[in-house]
């Protein structure tokens, strides 16, 4: 499932850079933009263990760039890169119905913007991602014509991705639940680290493997 979860996190991170007119590409060992990603997203993402530093030369390796180490197994530290953090890939079984509680679809540019502020990626989230009948925007509404929490759906074929999950006001145990129902029926991958992960166990998913993101 590891393989599965690595690889729709590409996809996504792909959708998100062609969104800023950024067209990545990818082979067995990695994706990667040539140009530097938006604020948040990496510049490559391993899709296999054992890729080597000649990674590097596929990015803008500056400062400021990014690797996804989807397999905790390179070593970046001899190129001006330090690891931003460590996580774990997680998966939940198909399981549950049901629309999740309080949850609705984000829809319109306006309310995009909203969400996208409330989230704190601000002008990451294009409105082109509206039309990407992959992807869903779920949000839980404020009563004051914003958003509590929410969270990210990509639907990567195999798996579907859970990304991007906040809750700003609601709990976040109401945002995983509204995840899982709105997702019942298919594998959900994602990772997560730290409360987030204790709360996405809480849920239904496993943790079934390390990453690392490097940062210079």
């Amino acid at each position: 499932m590891i393989d599965s979860a690595v690889r729709e996190n590409a996809a996504w991170c792909d959708l998100v850079c062609r969104t800023h007119g950024r067209a990545g590409s990818v082979d067995a060992d990695a994706w990667s933009v040539p140009r530097r990603s938006p604020p948040w997203y990496p510049d490559a993402v391993t899709l296999r263990a054992g890729v080597g530093a000649e990674l590097l030369g596929r990015i803008d390796a500056g400062p400021g760039a990014s690797v996804k180490d989807s397999f905790a197994d390179l070593d970046l530290t001899g190129y001006g890169f330090r690891v931003l953090f460590d996580a774990e890939w997680i998966h939940r079984p198909p399981g549950g119905a049901g629309i999740g509680p309080g949850l609705v679809a984000v829809s319109t540019a306006e309310e995009l913007t909203a969400w996208a502020d409330a989230h704190g990626g601000g002008p990451v989230f294009r409105p082109a991602l509206l039309d990407e009948p992959r992807v869903r925007i779920l949000g839980l509404p404020d009563g004051h014509g914003g958003w509590a929490a929410g969270a990210v759906l990509h639907d990567g074929g195999e798996v579907v991705g859970v990304s991007n999950v906040f809750a700003r006001d609601g709990s976040p145990g109401q945002v995983w639940a509204g995840v899982c129902a709105a997702g019942a029926g298919r594998h959900l991958v994602g990772y997560e680290r730290g409360t987030d992960l204790t709360v996405a166990r809480r849920h239904g998913f496993r943790a079934v493997g390390p990453l690392r993101v490097w940062a210079r």
